[in-house]
């Protein structure tokens, strides 16, 4: 077990006492869905190349449609957005495109490394095999780099190549992704319902993936809670957490109020719900996962969407991201999917500091625990962590 003491103060004006140009600072972007990252007028277009009928044909209704829709509390609601973005997404031509742009929306809002992920097998109805489909992804990331780097400015892209939980290809993906490993390929994931559809289901792939060294990041404690947590940790041997911000279930909160020396015990909301101070205790998984420091891929605006923060209260303030920053935890911040939730990482990013009144080095730390958690060698985390330092220093 582990108790320590932390101020749960909250502030809304924060953003009145912070002057930070949040686009212009270098970020890491690990949890970015290709499907859910492209441009309305793109889906619009690609749609009429397919025939593919949509809710809107106008991209600001269509823009529109997409976050309403997934602004439902549901993660099974939220999956659904993407039957439209899967459909336009089934020709070379189109995953070019969608990727190409992709990484230029990424370098627009000062991503200097990113993971994409997303899974091949969706990608096949048109005549595709899963090698043309990921070829033809990694094609449009490298010329989205290169169109980048023509205008003076550095960033890096892998891909994440992710098997989906109720399908049965677990094996066949994680040879997939084994066979583009030097090829762009930096890493493994699995997505899509999470309750019902445990890691364990894939543990033969991920022993493969194991015995042949390959990173693993899993989608766990967003739509399930701990014991998810715990299988994608022994069955999937994952060395980073898609979300997993229901690790917070596995942590006690006594919260005492300003002004309170007694204090009383309350459920992991309470250190959204007021100013004051708590003491906070560690069950067995939660302490594994912060000593560890088994990275958690935050997604704040996306969490609260799905319903992954519904167990500690409404709101973003009652989102335990604060509660497992201070305690330790690595946190870091991600957006998901920008089109569903209708978020940038700069916003994500601006969204925290004001409801958690985070100043440049919150940012800073947590950045850094991205780069550090990149699927890249060691050599060049450190790069990367130099030149986010100094990017991050060049606007204090």
């Amino acid at each position: 077990m582990y108790s320590a003491e932390f101020s749960t103060g909250v502030s809304a004006d924060a953003a009145a006492d912070v002057d930070i140009d949040f686009r212009s600072l270098p970020k890491v972007s690990l949890h970015d869905h290709l499907d859910g990252g492209l441009r309305p007028a793109t889906i619009i277009e690609l749609a009429a190349d397919v025939g593919h009928e949509l809710p809107s044909t106008d991209p600001v209704a269509l823009d529109q449609w997409f976050r309403e829709s997934a602004d439902s509390g549901s993660l099974v609601r939220y999956l659904e957005t993407f039957e439209h973005t899967v459909a336009v997404m089934q020709t070379k031509e189109a995953l070019f495109r969608v990727a190409k742009e992709f990484v230029e929306d990424l370098a627009d809002d000062g991503v200097v490394y990113g993971e994409v992920r997303w899974a091949p097998e969706q990608h096949l109805s048109r005549g595709l095999t899963l090698d043309e489909a990921v070829e033809a992804v990694q094609a449009g990331l490298d010329a989205g780099v290169e169109a980048v780097a023509a205008t003076g400015r550095p960033i890096q892209v892998g891909q994440l190549i992710t098997a989906m939980r109720h399908a049965d290809r677990g094996q066949e993906i994680a040879e997939l992704a084994l066979r583009h490993r030097d090829k762009g390929a930096v890493g493994f994931d699995i997505a899509g319902a999470e309750d019902g559809f445990p890691p364990s289901r894939f543990k033969d792939a991920f022993t493969y993936l194991a015995e042949h060294q390959f990173p693993v990041t899993i989608h766990a404690g967003e739509a399930a809670g701990v014991d998810s947590i715990v299988d994608a940790l022994v069955s999937g041997r994952a060395l980073r957490l898609g979300h997993g911000v229901r690790i917070a279930e596995d942590i006690q909160v006594d919260f005492a109020p300003a002004g309170d020396a007694g204090g009383e015990q309350q459920s992991p909301e309470a250190p959204g719900s007021g100013e004051g101070l708590a003491m906070v205790t560690l069950g067995r998984v939660a302490a594994w996962v912060r000593d560890r420091g088994i990275p958690l891929e935050c997604s704040p605006s996306s969490n609260l969407q799905t319903g992954a923060t519904a167990p500690f209260g409404e709101g973003i303030e009652n989102h335990p991201f604060d509660l497992l920053y201070q305690t330790g935890f690595k946190v870091t911040i991600n957006v998901d999917n920008r089109l569903m939730s209708g978020v940038t990482l700069s916003d994500e990013y601006e969204l925290l500091v004001e409801v958690f009144d985070y100043d440049l080095d919150d940012l800073l730390e947590i950045t850094l625990n991205a780069a550090e958690a990149a699927f890249l060698p060691l050599e060049e985390r450190e790069a990367l962590v130099e030149y986010i330092t100094e990017g991050f220093q060049g606007r204090a």
